[in-house]
């Protein structure tokens, strides 16, 4: 039995992730798609397999080398894209002694090969091509004897699945036509055209077949996270379609977020988007899986990661849930519950500095492994002055007039800093709570911007956070128990509450930067309802900061807004 696999095409659709990385070379499940088709041939007995090759052909061939099964698969590089039917007519030295598959390389489905391989040779036909139901491609006509009469109508149609099984005789049916290099180039399904007259080409009809194609973005990110899913759930392709996936509301980043259900069981799939090598989504989606599984190790509340798939981006973790912590507050709307729902979020806020620092490695972080006086004047300062009083306010103010302060708001921020391990987003949206008889467990997610840092950043977070907006007498009280949770003596306190207070400056220029930036270029407008409670945070803190005049000039403008 021998196979070809077609693979020389361009990916057009996948454009512009398709310029760097061929797309049979995608992956899935972590292994290229080219690599399942490889397997699912060599499972039934395939003992020699050709594969066609034009775009990025190098990075086709490096991989067949590295390929376990290298010793039965061969590449016939075409200069020329010979289209389909060209490229079958130029294997035909190699395929022209018994029945052959024609395969795609970006399709993923779990046709049962052999069966289809033991049809064709029962059929008595030139060619057997696999047709299922899949409303978008419906197109190929049938009539009651599974003969197929028409590739081209409107209605009532079935679709081709890109598997193929050809007699060696259908060579003897192709054009005779070539071009200047003496290679035919024609579309196969002209031939089969031919054929239908005859009688000649038969489809084997399975209309519950798991079958996708990575033709779109859309459709390689949506395979990933079915494959990823239905191995958590450990079951076949053939339950795909019991799963339920629900497409959950985002959040100010361009990932997307998704809820699979099988049986009782449900979990939670995070789409980052295509990750190229190089990319900031690629550093982004390994310092998340690094860094959570470091903090996993560490017994701290993350949720699990299962599994990952790094090229299309797609993460598969536990389901905590859909009870944010600003969700939670607002529902019991009580100090006194608010107060000693905090507490225990602090608690774990301080295991998440201390424990989490413990063996972390600065080569997974994926923006700066500290927070660092760059980050803070370029991330935070200027980001605020342009983002939110440039471009939100419409005022015409430029981080350099106020580079001095900045410099001075940037050094006291780090100077008396409680080194830990930062979250760098420590907010009521990112931590979840499992809440249940009055008992509530904190769980902390997208951590992916970890770093070393002061927990008074991380805290500040917390306490100014516009999503809860708490009571300034509940902050105070919450800062007061963090000091007395950190022991520290009368020096370590005060210099404790300067650092806390700079970074709650730096916290809050970070978020009206933000929300300014997702509002007006995102177009994420809900944001926008927050802007006000941001304000009154940052002019509070600046009045506390600036009662020794070091930062006159922000000062000013702050409380002139």
């Amino acid at each position: 039995m021998k196979a070809l696999i077609l693979a020389a095409g361009f990916g057009t659709r996948l454009l512009p992730y398709t310029k760097t990385i061929p797309k049979p070379l995608f992956t899935l499940m972590s292994k290229p798609m080219l690599e399942h088709v490889i397997q699912k041939l060599v499972d039934i007995g395939c003992e020699q397999i050709l594969i066609n090759t034009h775009h990025l052909h190098i990075q086709i061939k490096n991989f067949i080398k590295q390929n376990r099964y290298h010793d039965i698969i061969q590449t016939i590089y075409e200069p020329e894209i010979l289209e389909t039917g060209g490229a079958i007519a130029n294997a035909k030295s190699f395929l022209d002694d018994n029945p052959f598959f024609v395969i795609n390389s970006d399709i993923i489905t779990n046709i049962d090969l052999k069966k289809v391989y033991d049809f064709h040779i029962t059929s008595n036909c030139m060619a057997t091509l696999v047709l299922h139901d899949k409303a978008k491609f419906n197109k190929i006509k049938i009539d009651e004897q599974n003969y197929i009469q028409n590739f081209d109508v409107p209605i009532d149609g079935l679709a081709f699945t890109g598997v193929a099984v050809l007699s060696p005789a259908v060579f003897d049916y192709f054009p005779g036509d070539s071009n200047k290099s003496g290679k035919k180039v024609f579309s196969i399904i002209e031939v089969y055209k031919d054929l239908c007259r005859q009688h000649q080409v038969k489809a084997l009809v399975d209309k519950n077949i798991f079958w996708s194609d990575m033709g779109t973005r859309e459709s390689y990110s949506m395979t990933s996270l079915f494959l990823l899913a239905a191995s958590q759930f450990k079951i076949g392709q053939s339950k795909i379609k019991e799963m339920e996936i629900e497409h959950l509301a985002g959040d100010g980043s361009d990932r997307k977020w998704y809820r699979a259900k099988y049986d009782d069981r449900s979990l939670i799939l995070s789409d980052h988007g295509v990750c190229m090598p190089k990319s900031d989504e690629l550093l982004q989606i390994k310092a998340f899986i690094q860094i959570g599984r470091h903090l996993a190790s560490k017994k701290l509340p993350v949720p699990q990661i299962y599994d990952y798939d790094e090229l299309s981006g797609m993460v598969i973790l536990e389901d905590l849930g859909n009870l944010h912590l600003a969700d939670l507050v607002k529902e019991n709307n009580s100090d006194k519950f608010t107060l000693k729902l905090y507490k225990k979020v602090i608690d774990n806020l301080i295991d998440f500095s201390i424990k989490g620092f413990i063996e972390f490695k600065k080569e997974w972080t994926c923006q700066t492994p500290t927070y660092s006086k760059k980050l803070i004047l370029e991330k935070e300062c200027r980001y605020f002055m342009d983002e939110f009083i440039h471009n939100y306010l419409k005022l015409d103010f430029f981080f350099n007039d106020f580079s001095k302060e900045f410099d001075h708001i940037a050094d006291h921020a780090i100077k008396h800093g409680h080194i830990g391990l930062m979250h760098r987003d420590m907010q009521s949206r990112n931590i979840m709570v499992v809440y249940h008889n009055d008992i509530f467990s904190i769980n902390f997610i997208d951590f992916q911007g970890a770093r070393s840092g002061p927990l008074q950043y991380d805290l500040a977070s917390l306490l100014i956070d516009p999503y809860v907006n708490l009571k300034d007498s509940i902050r105070d009280d919450l800062l007061q128990y963090t000091i007395e949770i950190l022991k520290l003596n009368r020096e370590g306190k005060q210099n404790f509450l300067k650092s806390y207070q700079y970074c709650c400056l730096t916290r809050s220029m970070q978020i009206l930067g933000a929300f300014s930036f997702l509002s007006l270029t995102k177009k994420k407008t809900k944001f926008q309802q927050y802007i006000p409670v941001a304000v009154k945070n940052i002019k509070k803190t600046i009045i506390s900061i600036n009662k020794d005049n070091k930062i006159p000039k922000l000062s000013k403008l702050v409380l002139s807004i």
